[in-house]
C-alpha cells in the first residue's frame, strides 16, 4: 500500500483499489522487471507526499517523467540537485528571471517550491527509459485526473498552471468560477518561443494568492 504521509493517504486509499489501478500496478510490476524506468519505483510519488492536498495552493502540470538517466525523481520539472537542468526547466528559470527578476540557480532541484504547497504533477508518472510517453494511456492519467478533481473540490482558491497541448485539456476537470486558470505554450524549446516566454504566470500567480489571502510563493531556487 502507498503511503504518502499526509491527507492524500484517505483521499485516494480508494483509487489504489479500483480495476484500472489495479492493471496499471501489474504492468509497472512487468516493466520495472523488464526495463529501465523512471523515476525510481520509491520516488514515483514524490509530488503528493511533499504537497499534500491541504496545503496545495499551485498546481503545475507536467507530461511525464523526463527519461534521461537520474533526471526523474517523481516532481515534474525538476531534477535532482547535482542533475543539469533540462532545456524546459531552463526556459521555465529564463521566464522566472524575465518576469520577477530571479537568478538562474545553479541546480533544477523545485523540492523548494513544493514544499510551499506547488504541487508539481505529470499527468504520467512513469516513463521507460529513453522512451517519452511509453507509459501514456496505461491508466496514470486516470489517477492524476483523480487527483486534479480533489484539488479543485477545495474550498480555498487554487492557481493552475497549464502549459502545453496536454495539459490545457485538462480545463474541464477545473472549476474556473473559483479557481485562476493561467495557460501557455510548452516550456519546451520547440514551443517556448510561442507563448511561455512572456507569459508571466509566477508574478500572476502571486498576485491571485494575495487577493485571495495567500501567502505568495517564493520562486527563488536558491543555489547549492
Amino acid at each position: 500500500m502507498v503511503s504518502f504521509g499526509n491527507d492524500w493517504d484517505d483521499l485516494l486509499v480508494q483509487e489504489f483499489k479500483m480495476d484500472y489501478y489495479l492493471k496499471l500496478r501489474q504492468f509497472l510490476i512487468h516493466e520495472y522487471k523488464n526495463y529501465t524506468i523512471y523515476p525510481g519505483m520509491y520516488d514515483i510519488f514524490n509530488a503528493l507526499k511533499f504537497s499534500s492536498r491541504s496545503d496545495t495552493k499551485v498546481v503545475i502540470l507536467g507530461q511525464d517523467p523526463y527519461h534521461g538517466e537520474g533526471q526523474a525523481h517523481g516532481l515534474a520539472f525538476s531534477v535532482p540537485a547535482g542533475i543539469p537542468s533540462p532545456p524546459s526547466l531552463l526556459n521555465i528559470f529564463k521566464e522566472l528571471h524575465e518576469d520577477l527578476g530571479c537568478y538562474i540557480p545553479n541546480n533544477g532541484c523545485l523540492i523548494p517550491w513544493a514544499k510551499q504547497g506547488v504541487l508539481l504533477l505529470n499527468t504520467a508518472l512513469t516513463v521507460r527509459a529513453n522512451t517519452p510517453n511509453s507509459h501514456r494511456g496505461k491508466g496514470w492519467e486516470t489517477f492524476t485526473d483523480k487527483v486534479i478533481e480533489l484539488v479543485n473540490e477545495k474550498e480555498t482558491p487554487v492557481v493552475f498552471l497549464l502549459w502545453g497541448s496536454n495539459a490545457k485539456v485538462k480545463i474541464n476537470l477545473i472549476d474556473t468560477s473559483k479557481h485562476l486558470v493561467l495557460t501557455a505554450a510548452h516550456p519546451s524549446p520547440l514551443s517556448a518561443s510561442k507563448g511561455f516566454f512572456g507569459c508571466r504566470h509566477f508574478s500572476k500567480t502571486n498576485s491571485f494568492l494575495r487577493q485571495t489571502g495567500q501567502p505568495e510563493i517564493n520562486w527563488q531556487i536558491p543555489n547549492i
